[in-house]
């Protein structure tokens, strides 16, 4: 009851807040100023300028100049940033009516300013954000050229890969896997499969995308109800972003090619505006073949994607519209594990087209996505209200198991996806925004694995966010109202509502950085999977057995950080405790059917803590040393029966050095040895992986260059993957070489 009286407070607060300060009205100053390429002064076009207290951000001209007008009076931090040159962050005062210049002048340098649009809906630097963030751009994509996006994120801070080999690699956030970490596409969900099954991968072309970010811990406000673990946001353009028009062409070109799994890719884009228009088109493609590892080749690991969109917009004085259509299709195998492939086959229980299937050998997943996307909004709407968004997405996804030829199982997910939000006009002390969302999905399956009935889902919500800046602290409120509603076919509808609240505060702490300290309350829906699976589930290697009677699962959080950023030093420490409530899990009986051990999905009380750490330490101006930890422990709370697949404690020690455009990033990776073990699972040795980075980077005013040599496991190390279902029988690549190159024009 205490629970759901502060959600109720915190949701009434969101309500009432926007109309405080309304009819407050003051003289307003202007910013302008010009941004430069250190090395030979010559300006550069299309740097970004934010002002970070009033999340307000702008590009530079052909000339390098850029301006804010109806500045409020005050103090503000500003940051002039352009990947890959180093940030530049300045202090300015604004008075009254005035107008005033600030220059930037950048340079190339191994630690640049992280910028995040999905942890507040608003752009701002990651080191600002209420949340643990990770953003990667193009140019440090490129060089991870993989066609699934565990693949991709593997490594970063926080952040392990669930694989049933390199096609099918999923995120896994804090050890939250599956249906509690959500992945987006510009803000909305993709409508792909991968959180149902292991087997079932997320692709992405991120040679062809302009950034990739990662929220670390509960999502749930803004995005969902299955952002309990994180968010991973794949952002595919500069304007999905910033809805402004610009004249001229600019666009990019990648290419990719490696040794070990005859790596393979070629994307580029192009984007033209005139007046008030702006037209893209991006896409491209990459494959490669079964990978080795230092025991041999994982048969039929072989992975490949193509992709193409293209979109049309119009940005007016109030108006903007933007339409686009994309279409998404690839293949990739389910690595052939001869011991897994005996154990299927030959159950007197398996209908003559399940022993088919699972008798002849390799199994391919062949995959499309297509995908409408709708952008309407209006600025100024009234003294308080900035602007209204509103988001749509059309996704048709299809995929089919193939054995050969033939197909064996066919999945259907059809699903609209929606979401308005109103911005706040920004005051000196208040900023937030409003919003509704709503999903409609039609889910179905055909063929061998039918594990479930065909399923209509329904959902929509309300929610809010506020921040509070005082000269001592800034402060964050938010809530989320939500319902979902499951329709199957022949079968009981069920319907899930529940609230979620959240607090946080950040306290500077002077010349020793910041602290951080959160609270967050969140609700879960059971997922389709969990509520109406029955059937062996080969992806999954069991025999699963859903339970439709499943209650909604609720957790508590508290996070506590401290972050600095200065000029030799940047880094962040995380903490994290999570309490989950009627938490849904899967439990081996220790029966075999059909080959499979069987499972039912059950609930019992958990809970997941653990913490993570950055650290940059600039040794010199060009030589940094770059340290990172991970860990997390999670287990039954009643049993104390460690969770399945949590990824075992792991460190980063690297440095990079620079020299004009050359840069070498030398990185050993570390991990622990997994001793908790849930039911059936084994241990997973330690291990140390070496990679090597070598650079060159040429920037001019409208071009730039960037050439990359990686080697990967140089030591060659046999190491396997804990969060792998198929770790036992694949262990990871081993060394190899790749090579990436990266053309912009702006």
């Amino acid at each position: 009851m205490q629970v759901s009286f502060r959600i109720k407070t915190i949701l009434l607060w969101i309500t009432l807040i926007p109309w405080a300060g309304a009819g407050q009205t003051q003289t307003h100053g202007v910013l302008r100023g010009q941004v430069v390429l250190d090395r030979t002064g010559d300006p550069l076009h299309h740097a970004s300028v934010l002002i970070v207290e009033l999340a307000r951000r702008t590009e530079t001209d052909a000339e390098g100049r850029y301006e804010f007008l109806n500045v409020p009076p005050g103090r503000y931090s500003v940051v002039a940033h352009m990947h890959p040159l180093a940030d530049e962050r300045k202090t300015v005062e604004v008075p009254a009516g005035a107008s005033v210049e600030l220059d930037f002048r950048l340079v190339l340098a191994p630690v640049h300013e992280e910028i995040t649009v999905t942890a507040s809906g608003r752009e701002q630097p990651t080191m600002e954000a209420f949340q643990a963030v990770s953003s990667l751009e193009l140019l440090q994509l490129t060089p991870k050229a993989a066609a699934s996006l565990g693949e991709v994120l593997e490594g970063e801070t926080g952040v392990a890969k669930r694989s049933y080999g390199p096609g099918s690699s999923r995120p896994v956030i804090r050890g939250f896997d599956g249906d509690r970490v959500l992945i987006l596409e510009d803000g909305l969900p993709t409508g792909t499969l991968s959180s149902q099954s292991g087997d079932h991968g997320e692709p992405v072309n991120v040679a062809a995308v302009e950034r990739v970010e990662v929220v670390r811990g509960p999502a749930t406000l803004l995005y969902g109800a299955n952002a309990l673990g994180g968010v991973v946001n794949v952002i595919t353009g500069h304007h999905q972003i910033h809805q402004h028009p610009h004249e001229g062409v600019r666009g990019f070109l990648t290419g990719s090619a490696g040794s070990n799994n005859a790596l393979g890719g070629v994307s580029g884009g192009v984007e033209a505006g005139k007046g008030r228009w702006l037209a893209s088109i991006a896409g491209g493609g990459l494959r490669t073949g079964d990978y080795r590892t230092p025991l041999g080749p994982v048969v039929n690991s072989h992975t490949s994607n193509k992709n193409v969109s293209g979109s049309i917009a119009r940005y007016g004085d109030r108006w903007l519209f933007h339409a686009g259509y994309g279409i998404h299709d690839g293949r990739y195998g389910i690595p052939d594990i001869p011991a897994l492939r005996e154990h299927r086959h030959g159950d007197e229980g398996d209908t003559a087209e399940q022993a088919h299937e699972h008798a002849e050998g390799p199994v391919d997943l062949k995959f499309r996505r297509q995908n409408v996307r709708l952008l309407a909004g209006i600025k100024e709407l009234n003294s308080w209200l900035q602007r209204f968004t509103l988001n749509l997405n059309y996704s048709d996804w299809n995929h089919r198991e193939l054995v050969g030829a033939e197909v064996g199982t066919e999945f259907f997910n059809r699903q609209l996806s929606w979401r308005g939000v109103f911005d706040q006009r920004d005051r000196r002390q208040l900023r937030g925004s409003l919003g509704f969302q709503g999903l409609a999905r039609s889910y179905r399956i055909r063929g061998a694995e039918q594990l479930t009935p065909p399923v209509k889902q329904y959902a929509i919500a309300a929610f809010g966010l506020e921040e509070f800046s005082f000269e001592r602290f800034r402060l964050q409120l938010g809530g989320r109202l939500e319902t979902n509603q499951y329709r199957p076919q022949d079968r009981p509808s069920r319907g899930f509502t529940g609230a979620s609240g959240s607090a946080g505060l950040i306290v500077p702490a002077g010349r020793f950085g910041s602290l951080l300290a959160s609270f967050s309350h969140s609700y879960r829906a059971p997922a389709i999977e969990e509520l109406y699976n029955y059937g062996p589930h080969h992806g999954n290697l069991a025999f699963e057995i859903g339970d439709p009677n499943l209650t909604r699962e609720s957790a508590q959080g508290i996070e506590l950080a401290w972050r600095t950023q200065a000029r030799r030093l940047r880094g962040e420490v995380n903490t994290f405790y999570y309490r989950l409530n009627d938490y849904v899990y899967l439990a081996p009986t220790g029966e075999i059917e059909h080959g499979l051990i069987q499972a039912h999905y059950r609930q019992a009380d958990s809970r997941y803590m653990g913490g993570e750490a950055r650290m940059d330490i600039g040794l010199r101006p060009d030589l940094w040393l770059k340290l990172g930890f991970d860990a997390v422990d999670a287990q039954l709370r009643a049993s104390r029966l460690p969770l399945p697949r949590i990824p075992p404690a792991r460190g980063r020690i690297g440095f990079d050095a620079r020299f004009k455009g050359f840069s070498f990033e030398p990185t050993l990776l570390l991990a622990a040895p997994q001793s908790q073990l849930y039911f059936n699972e084994t241990r997973t040795p330690g291990y140390a992986v070496l990679n090597l980075n070598a650079g060159y980077v040429w920037a001019q005013t409208h071009v730039l260059h960037s050439f990359h040599v990686i080697v990967f496991n140089a030591a060659d190390r046999l190491y396997r993957n804990h969060v792998s279902l198929i770790k036992d029988y694949a262990p990871e690549i081993g060394r190899g070489v790749r090579f990436a190159y990266t053309l912009r024009f702006f």
